[in-house]
């Protein structure tokens, strides 16, 4: 069963301010997910994704040593289902999280992400330096029957005692929604050995 959209906003709004991130396993129901999948993986099957780059302006570029998932990047203003999401449960949550942390969310932007077997990325943060406007990081999994064993789990790096860091595993199954902020959770994406499939977006300020 999905959560209900008027809690859904004002729990994760408390995990973000008590410890930056939260994670809700049955964020989408299992038929939505399932939806969005289809469409995703009819994309990748049509050809629509490209490799995904690292940096920006002039040192944007391709390099496989830091990760090797595919992109294709979302336009809402042509609809689908993807718009449909967004309108029904993520709209809802900027207006809470607006509410309830002053964050001053704006916009959002994203793509769907496809990690064939073998891919991955390595640590990082999702705000670059000259680019601030990034403030909430939403991952939304797509992926039925998903095991550990599969592999291509995020792995957060948490703030842990004496100033070191846990690792905290999120397998990325169907429905799953996992939000951080962009700026403080490093993150990274273990070895998948299946098709992996995500909806990766950011609550955005004004640029």
């Amino acid at each position: 069963m999905a959560t209900p959209l008027l809690h859904v906003g004002d729990v994760i709004a408390a995990d973000l301010d008590r410890q930056g991130w939260s994670v809700q396993r049955d964020f989408l129901a299992p038929p939505a997910a399932a939806a969005l999948h289809d469409r995703a993986l009819a994309w990748w099957r049509d050809g629509e994704f490209r490799p995904a780059y690292v940096g920006r302006g002039p040192s944007r570029r391709l390099d496989e040593s830091v990760r090797t998932d595919h992109v294709r990047w979302l336009d809402f203003a042509t609809g689908g289902r993807f718009r449909d999401v967004y309108d029904t449960w993520y709209e809802p949550l900027r207006q809470a999280l607006n509410r309830r942390l002053y964050l001053g969310l704006f916009d959002f932007e994203a793509h769907v992400t496809m990690y064939p077997p073998g891919s991955f990325y390595v640590r990082h943060l999702d705000r670059f330096r000259d680019a601030p406007h990034r403030a909430v990081t939403a991952i939304l999994y797509l992926n039925p029957a998903w095991t550990p064993d599969d592999g291509g789990a995020l792995r957060l790096h948490l703030p842990g005692p004496d100033g070191g860091e846990i690792p905290h595993d999120v397998v990325p199954q169907a429905g799953t929604l996992v939000t951080f902020l962009s700026a403080e959770i490093p993150h990274e994406v273990l070895p998948t050995r299946r098709e992996r499939l995500s909806f990766t977006g950011w609550f955005c300020t004004r640029r």
